[in-house]
């Protein structure tokens, strides 16, 4: 067990602070913008069709608003909040524009510039964090 008189020394409380305050909630970990890079697990008859597609979708987290941008759609808005965290992997309810419901979707995230986005049967898409 350390000294007592470690507690006490100036030192401690700095390094106690620096690792304590390093830590980022999920919400700030998601703040900025996204943009598709990749998709995985598609045949590869779709590849190029889907590789578009994953190309020009971006996501903004700013605050508690998130903004969806899809090709060949209108960017959708809305509040969201994450509602499950276990490690890197979250789950984010999305509300709904009008409505007491809300959407969920899985991301993990790889590091401070890349997460995944499961869309499901086994598909991920792969973002990037703009800089």
């Amino acid at each position: 067990m350390p000294d007592a008189r470690f507690y006490r020394n100036p030192l401690f409380f700095v390094m106690f602070f620096l690792v304590v305050g390093c830590g980022k909630n999920p919400e700030e970990r998601l703040a900025g913008k996204w943009v598709g890079d990749r998709i995985d697990n598609v045949s590869a008859d779709q590849v190029a069709q889907a590789t578009g597609w994953v190309k020009g979708t971006t996501f903004e987290f700013s605050g508690d608003k998130l903004t969806v941008s899809i090709p060949a759609e209108s960017p959708r808005k809305g509040t969201f909040k994450v509602s499950r965290v276990d490690g890197d992997r979250m789950v984010v309810s999305i509300a709904r524009p009008n409505s007491p419901t809300y959407d969920e979707t899985t991301l993990t995230m790889r590091s401070d510039k890349s997460m995944s986005w499961d869309i499901g049967q086994g598909r991920e898409v792969l973002l990037v964090r703009m800089q």
